[in-house]
Parts: structure tokens; C-alpha cells; sequence
């Protein structure tokens, strides 16, 4: 387990540092709305909101928008295990895919709880010296508790090994 979890669960519980967090680094998620409501070692839970930024022409919240806060539930979980580990892992989203069931024209929130599976994925990935593949589900439901879109995640991670030569 990441000796650092609960340094990055801090950060992101942090309205004020995310959003710059958000804001520098990724800004179609901080333009588009998208918040972190809760974040633990085992689940995240994201929202994404019905606005004008976020909308399509159908009168829905777009499909990317959507896509995107499912991913933010899941990188969080990935975040929280490689922040300032060592050795470092890199992480990378290899696949999305998404399954739509009802038109999302409110707050929808995406909730991934598979933190132990991320856990497990990463330590295995280090204590091995190998790359690893987990893929991720995050649930978006609606006000109502009404399922509007499910994702499914591939993330791949890879120890970055670090050697010295003594010469």
C-alpha cells in the first residue's frame, strides 16, 4: 500500500488546491464542471453537471463530458496508489468504453469502488518488475439513483525502475 494515500487523499479533499489542480492541469474538467465529491482508499465518486459547457445538441450532458468524469473516478484511485512512490509508476489509459441507458440532464455522478483491485494491481506491478492491465468500472447515475452511463477503464502501469552505476 502507498505510504503517501492519505497525503493525496488530503489534496484532493482540498476544494481550494484541486481545483487549481484542475484548473493548471486538466481545464476542460474544471471548465466542464467536473468535482470530486468523495474519495477514500477503496472509491471515488466524481459529478459532472447538466450546463451549458457540458451540453450537446440534443439536450444532454456530451457523451466526452461523461467519459471524462467516469475517468477522473478511476484516476483518482490510480493517483492516490503511484503519488510520490518509490519507485515511480507510470500510468496510462489504454481503452475506454461506455454504455448509455438514459439521457443525463442533471448532476450525474460517477462512482468507482474497485480501490482494492488498483491497490493490488500496483503493488504486483512493482514487487514483479512487470507492466500491469486493470480495467475499471465507474457507474454514472442520475439524481434519481437511475443508472445513466456505466465506463469501463483499461489503465496499463509500469515500474520505472531506477538504477545507479557506480563508476
Amino acid at each position: 500500500m502507498n505510504p503517501n494515500a492519505d497525503t493525496f487523499i488530503n489534496l484532493a479533499r482540498n476544494r481550494l488546491k484541486f481545483t487549481f489542480f484542475l484548473l493548471s492541469k486538466l481545464p476542460a474538467a474544471f471548465f466542464s464542471g467536473a468535482r470530486v465529491k468523495e474519495i477514500d482508499r477503496q472509491h471515488s465518486k466524481v459529478t459532472i453537471p447538466y450546463k451549458w459547457f457540458s451540453q450537446n445538441p440534443f439536450r444532454s450532458t456530451y457523451f466526452a463530458c461523461l467519459a471524462m468524469a467516469a475517468e477522473m473516478s478511476t484516476g483518482l484511485l490510480v493517483m492516490m496508489n503511484t503519488y510520490k512512490r518509490n519507485p515511480p509508476v507510470s500510468m496510462l489509459v489504454t481503452k475506454v468504453e461506455g454504455e448509455f441507458f438514459k439521457k443525463a440532464i442533471g448532476l450525474t455522478m460517477f462512482v468507482c469502488d474497485e480501490g482494492s483491485l488498483v491497490t493490488e494491481a500496483i503493488e504486483s506491478c512493482i514487487a514483479n518488475n512487470e507492466a500491469k492491465t486493470i480495467r475499471l468500472q465507474s457507474t454514472g447515475t442520475n439524481g434519481t439513483g437511475e443508472v445513466v452511463a456505466i465506463f469501463f477503464i483499461t489503465w496499463s502501469f509500469k515500474a520505472k525502475m531506477i538504477t545507479t552505476f557506480n563508476l
